[in-house]
């Protein structure tokens, strides 16, 4: 299986979270080439603004493996590059790789506004890799804001 594959299934949750108006952001979790976790946002759906679809799809990777570390040939894939609140949260779960689409550069911590799974001064690191559909990753989230400014017009 390849990123280009695992991220397509990311794109697939993403697109779960526009049914209840949710940002489109979706993740998927793998553990030595398999899916082991899926999720989308759900921030507006919870009322929960800790219901990104890392969180969550963290939470379920730690109940499959039974483990709060996920350290073992662990990857996430997410459509969109993750905040502060998810990066950190990347780190204390011992996250191996991180493989994203899409830039933030409003509230990206993996390399745009910070870059919190690469700081020196923590005691864990991700392995970075972005880029992978980035324009299928953007424009799902393009066409959700853009959809938005219509609606409040």
């Amino acid at each position: 299986m390849t990123d280009e594959f695992f991220m397509k299934e990311a794109l697939k949750e993403a697109q779960k979270a526009l049914r209840y108006g949710d940002v489109p952001v979706g993740a998927v979790i793998t553990q030595n080439g398999t899916i082991i976790a899926r999720a989308h946002n759900q921030v507006e759906r919870l009322k929960d603004p800790t219901a990104h679809a890392e969180m969550i799809a963290i939470t379920q990777a730690t109940e499959q493996l039974k483990d709060e570390r996920l350290r073992n040939n662990v990857t996430l894939y997410v459509t969109l590059e993750p905040c502060a609140m998810c990066a950190g949260a990347l780190v204390w779960a011992r996250v191996k790789r991180l493989c994203y689409g899409a830039r933030d550069p409003k509230a990206g911590a993996c390399g745009s506004l910070y870059n919190i799974v690469k700081d020196d001064r923590l005691n864990h690191r991700l392995e970075v890799v972005e880029g992978i559909m980035e324009a299928d990753s953007r424009a799902v989230l393009q066409d959700f804001f853009k959809q938005l400014r219509k609606d409040r017009r």
